[in-house]
């Protein structure tokens, strides 16, 4: 069995057709501490090849919560995770393209890609703070702040002016 990228499930090289059945794999699906990923009933273990992650986080909600924000996420499986320390973004910046790959803990071990729509919203509703004496750029979900990437120095500059 394999996850794409995409997040499709395929089995024997098919892509799986029946959400039900997926939801199914994906309720016994468990993350090793060496990386590998498997599916794992009472009775049988057998592992699955993860190309990226092995959900997509397709939509946020924004609300307040006790006065603060909430980003709760849904992923294509329709699972509900709401950012929050047990449940961290984080973003995995390109080093050569600079270019993001965001993702949000479902389970333990079991992230959500963030689909570029999605992180797009998230964008617009960064604020800059300063952490440990740099300007980091990123957003806040039940009083926890989850950088996206640093300032980059001259937009401080502009800001200064």
């Amino acid at each position: 069995m394999r996850i794409a990228k995409d997040g499709t499930w395929h089995y024997q090289g098919s892509p799986i057709g029946r959400k039900e059945l997926v939801c199914l794999f994906a309720s016994v699906l468990k993350r090793e501490e060496d990386g590998r990923y498997l599916l794992e009933t009472p009775v049988e273990r057998g592992e699955i090849t993860v190309e990226d992650a092995p959900f997509v986080a397709v939509e946020v909600f924004w609300r307040r919560c006790e006065g603060r924000q909430c980003l709760t996420f849904r992923t294509n499986l329709d699972e509900m995770v709401t950012a929050d320390a047990d449940h961290p973004i984080r973003v995995a910046i390109d080093r050569r393209s600079r270019e993001p790959r965001p993702y949000v803990m479902v389970r333990p071990g079991l992230e959500a890609r963030i689909n570029r729509a999605v992180f797009y919203e998230l964008v617009a509703l960064a604020e800059t703070e300063r952490v440990e004496g740099r300007d980091l750029l990123g957003v806040w979900s039940e009083g926890v702040f989850f950088p996206i990437d640093e300032v980059p120095p001259e937009a401080r500059a502009a800001a200064a002016e």
